[in-house]
């Protein structure tokens, strides 16, 4: 592949991340749609992101057909087109319910969005450049993550509809997938090369449901943490949730150099990471510069374990169900964070009589750990490389 070629599928790849990374634009702006929807109840307007994802996790599965139908290029032009005509249309009309459908229609976005992005780098790299490619895919992801939450927030801050114009990312996405991905057809399924996942596939997604089921506690509990633990700065969620997203983009891009030197073991590393932040932030609550540590590697855990796993679903089918594959993990993840808050809140409550945030983190320890085990097992054993 030339470098001019390579370069127009690395920007294509980001511009895939930048629309998965639309899922969080709102996340900004959600206590002033809140105040302006007061009747609205406060889970309702939460789901709008979650939803996309539930919708997702559909359309992810439903991928690994459509590509035996539309080429991959065409679906990625109309995914970005629903991702900006869907975010733009509140803007227009103030209604609650309209916002809501907008979003859960923009799922329809992700969902592609997240299964294609594996598929095209499985069509264009092979081997440790599929690697290094889904490092960078990665890093896209927490940079289009990170551009996209702070962009709505400064759009929204003189009014929280103005935060919808963020969703112009789709629109230039659109124009630069146009440009730069090359045409290469419907996938062809015949022969060996067909539409269908194998033990394997399923393996590494049952890993990437118990990954995702600590994983996003991190999430969902650091602020509770701090505020049960910590009275410095109200403004130190957000720099710990900063240092995580950045966390995510540098393993990304060293992806490559660390799947060398851990080789198997790198899903295993990945959980144990995440298992000695969680650890470092029980043991230090109340050390500010500890708890970066902690977060630290807590985000080493989710840009390493993710585009690792995707390389082992790629590689384990052929390149016709690669999208297939990419669904089944998204929908076992997107499972692991679904059920994430009411595990993790009841098993804390049990062991440790009460479910704070910090026994959240201290029985997320426990779990990972055992998680690296079953992880280590599963792929230092035999896999059957190709369905």
């Amino acid at each position: 592949m030339s470098q001019s070629k390579k370069i127009r599928i690395f920007i294509t790849i980001a511009c895939i991340s930048f629309l998965q990374g639309l899922q969080f634009g709102p996340s900004p702006v959600l206590a002033q749609i809140q105040e302006h929807f007061s009747s609205v109840s406060t889970s309702l307007v939460q789901m709008l992101i979650t939803a996309p994802s539930l919708v997702g996790m559909v359309f992810a599965l439903v991928s690994g057909v459509l590509v035996t139908k539309i080429s991959k290029k065409k679906l990625l032009l109309i995914a970005a087109a629903v991702a900006f005509v869907t975010g733009i249309i509140p803007y227009f009309v103030d209604s609650f319910g309209l916002l809501l459908a907008m979003r859960m229609v923009y799922g329809f976005s992700l969902g592609l969005a997240t299964a294609l992005n594996t598929a095209v780098v499985a069509e264009w790299f092979e081997g440790d450049a599929r690697v290094v490619a889904m490092g960078v895919q990665s890093a896209s992801v927490g940079t289009g993550i990170a551009i996209t939450t702070a962009g709505a927030g400064w759009l929204g801050a003189s009014g929280f509809t103005n935060s919808y114009f963020i969703n112009i990312i789709g629109a230039i996405s659109f124009v630069l997938i146009l440009i730069c991905l090359p045409e290469t057809g419907v996938a062809k399924a015949e022969g060996d090369n067909k539409v269908r996942v194998n033990g394997r596939v399923f393996q590494v997604a049952f890993l990437g449901l118990l990954e995702y089921i600590f994983l996003i506690s991190y999430t969902t509990n650091i602020s509770m943490f701090l505020a049960e633990n910590y009275t410095g700065s109200s403004s130190a969620a957000g720099t710990l949730t900063g240092i995580f997203s950045v966390a995510q983009i540098i393993i990304g891009l060293l992806l490559g150099l660390v799947t060398r030197i851990t080789k198997k073991a790198t899903l295993s590393c990945a959980m144990l990471s995440f298992a000695l932040g969680a650890l470092i932030l029980v043991l230090f609550p109340a050390n500010f510069p500890m708890m970066c540590i902690g977060s630290l590697l807590c985000g080493f855990s989710q840009g390493a374990f993710i585009p690792t796993a995707m390389v082992e679903v790629s590689n384990a089918v052929p390149p016709v169900a690669a999208a297939m594959a990419s669904g089944v993990f998204t929908c076992f993840s997107c499972i692991g964070q679904l059920i994430s808050p009411f595990l993790l809140n009841t098993a804390a409550g049990a062991f440790f009589g009460e479910a704070t945030a910090k026994n959240v983190f201290a029985t997320d320890v426990a779990g990972m750990v055992i998680s690296a085990v079953i992880a280590a097992l599963i792929m230092m054993g035999p896999g059957k490389k190709r369905a």
